[in-house]
C-alpha cells in the first residue's frame, strides 16, 4: 500500500505566540544567530511553506522560539487510494502475461 506524506509549516504559528507579528521583527533575531538572510528571504520563510531548509535556519528559528523541529513541521501521513481501471476490469495476473506479448511478423514470398 503506498503512502502519501505531507506536512504544514507552522513558523507563523510560533512566531505569534511569541509576540513576533512580522517578518522584518525576525531578521535581526536570526543574524544575532549568525544567519544572514535579506528581508525578502525570511518574508518567504514566513509567509511561504518551504521545500528545502538549512539546518542552521532550522535550529536558528528553534532557538528564537524555544521549540523543536517537530513544533515547527506537523508531519502527515496517510494510506493512498489503489487506482481502479476505467472498465472496472481487474489488472492480469502474472501467468497470462506471455499472451499479451506480440509475436513476431513472418514474410511470406509472393506467390
Amino acid at each position: 500500500m503506498k503512502r502519501k506524506v505531507g506536512y504544514k509549516w507552522r513558523l507563523r504559528e510560533l512566531m505569534a505566540q511569541h509576540q513576533i507579528f512580522t517578518a522584518t521583527e525576525l531578521v535581526p533575531l536570526l543574524r544575532e544567530r549568525g544567519i544572514d538572510l535579506s528581508a525578502s528571504q525570511v518574508h518567504r520563510l514566513v509567509s511561504g511553506t518551504p521545500e528545502r531548509l538549512s539546518l542552521q535556519v532550522m535550529a536558528a528559528l528553534c532557538d528564537i522560539l524555544s521549540c523543536t523541529p517537530a513544533d515547527l513541521v506537523a508531519t502527515t501521513a496517510e494510506n493512498a487510494g489503489v487506482r481502479k481501471t476505467a472498465t472496472g476490469d481487474l489488472p492480469a495476473p502474472p501467468g497470462d502475461i506471455a499472451k499479451l506479448r506480440p509475436r513476431p511478423a513472418r514474410i511470406l514470398p509472393d506467390a
